[in-house]
């Protein structure tokens, strides 16, 4: 029986604890995952393309069966070319149905045999996303609890002042 490979797409900046407690319940349906990073040009993101890869490759070592990697271009192109099944995408909310919806029908649509799965994060995850992670950071707030184990540490760099 052929593995059943699934793809997480997504910029990843920062990685937190609902991204990885989606990719842990994707491995509970799928042999194995990829977390791809977008290159996304419409978007700025706070960190590099290295510096999410170290913080992605540190939270998900020891996990088997996930690896990292990047893509741009069109999301159900590389899905294929890496041999997967299915598209994980998180709902947080009712606010990001419509959009979701919106972008697995056009998915659909371009690609007919690969499938998008819908996923909701833990409670305790469910108002979660980077964009307010980085947004508390920035303020001087704790993430903790928030975000994997030493990417708390690097927000507090990122926005140290500079010269201290």
């Amino acid at each position: 029986m052929d593995k059943r490979l699934a793809v997480y797409p997504g910029t990843f900046d920062p990685v937190t604890n609902g991204h990885l407690d989606l990719v842990r319940r994707g491995l509970m349906i799928f042999d194995e995952l990829i977390i791809a990073v977008a290159l996304n040009p419409k978007k700025s993101p706070l960190f590099t393309l290295e510096e999410r890869f170290s913080m992605i490759e540190a939270a998900i070592r020891g996990y088997r069966g996930v690896r990292v990697e990047s893509f741009s271009g069109l999301l159900v192109d590389y899905v294929k070319e890496k041999g997967g099944v299915a598209i994980i995408r998180g709902l947080r909310a009712i606010s990001d149905f419509e959009y979701e919806m919106q972008m697995a029908l056009m998915n659909r649509r371009l690609a007919g045999d690969l499938e998008t799965v819908f996923m909701m994060p833990s409670e305790e995850f469910s108002y979660l996303t980077s964009t307010i992670v980085k947004e508390a950071a920035s303020l001087g707030g704790s993430v903790a609890g928030l975000v994997p184990p030493g990417v708390e540490d690097v927000l507090k760099a990122k926005f140290r002042p500079k010269g201290i």
